[in-house]
């Protein structure tokens, strides 16, 4: 049976919602975050070495990765579904936006929710000045409009496309999610981006999306 080694409030729920649209048995092994760190648990190093979220194992087989897990399980046990056919422009899209994910947005999320840390988290009186002043400039000249480019850029995507690889569900908006829902969680400037709100909101209103959130519990962005 494939166990899902389940982090809180992390990467592993988009696995779940594959989990939950494939309609495949499977088991949630769950882990708590260090309530100080937010860190994981050491005991997820018994399943990968790294000890992140998530990892999946099936039988003997252990695979760590979004990515490569939905490749995964979408060319194992999806049939045919949430992957387009071979050879059209949807497999392209597929592809694209799979690695789109992690290698494109969500970088620039990570560092914003970094330096965010940095503004508000607890710094000796001495250095807080001029670390804020960092945070902020960085913020202002790098990150803010790096990431104003991008949503420009998914904004006009989405209103030509309902989802982003064909006019289904595919493991491409499997990937995006957790980018999707963290981009609307820390970026201020989301509010003028109606197309960028209006995917989010299909995605949450899917029954699969909402069995996944069902059995992991609710998705807070740290």
């Amino acid at each position: 049976m494939i166990k899902l080694h389940h982090l809180e409030n992390s990467r592993s729920q988009r696995i779940l919602w594959l989990l939950e649209e494939l309609s495949v048995e499977y088991e949630i092994v769950h882990y708590k975050r260090d309530p100080k760190t937010m860190l994981a648990p050491a005991s997820l190093r018994a399943i990968h070495p790294l000890g992140k979220s998530p990892v999946i194992t099936d039988g003997d087989r252990v695979v760590a990765e979004s990515g490569a897990i939905i490749e995964y399980l979408i060319d194992r046990y999806g049939q045919g579904r949430l992957r387009p056919a071979s050879g059209t422009p949807e497999l392209d899209d597929y592809r694209y936006w799979l690695h789109f994910a992690e290698g494109t947005l969500m970088p620039y999320l990570v560092m914003k929710l970094v330096f965010t840390k940095v503004e508000t988290g607890p710094m000796p009186f001495f250095i807080r000045p001029i670390a804020r002043r960092i945070s902020k400039e960085v913020g202002k000249r790098f990150i803010d409009p790096n990431l104003h480019q991008i949503m420009q850029y998914l904004e006009a995507y989405l209103s030509k496309h309902t989802w982003f690889a064909g006019d289904t569900v595919t493991g491409a908006d499997v990937q995006m999610s957790f980018a999707m829902e963290a981009l609307v969680s820390r970026a201020a400037q989301i509010q003028p981006y109606p197309n960028i709100r209006g995917y989010v909101q299909r995605m949450r209103a899917l029954p699969a999306y909402q069995r996944a959130l069902e059995q992991g519990g609710p998705l807070v962005l740290l």
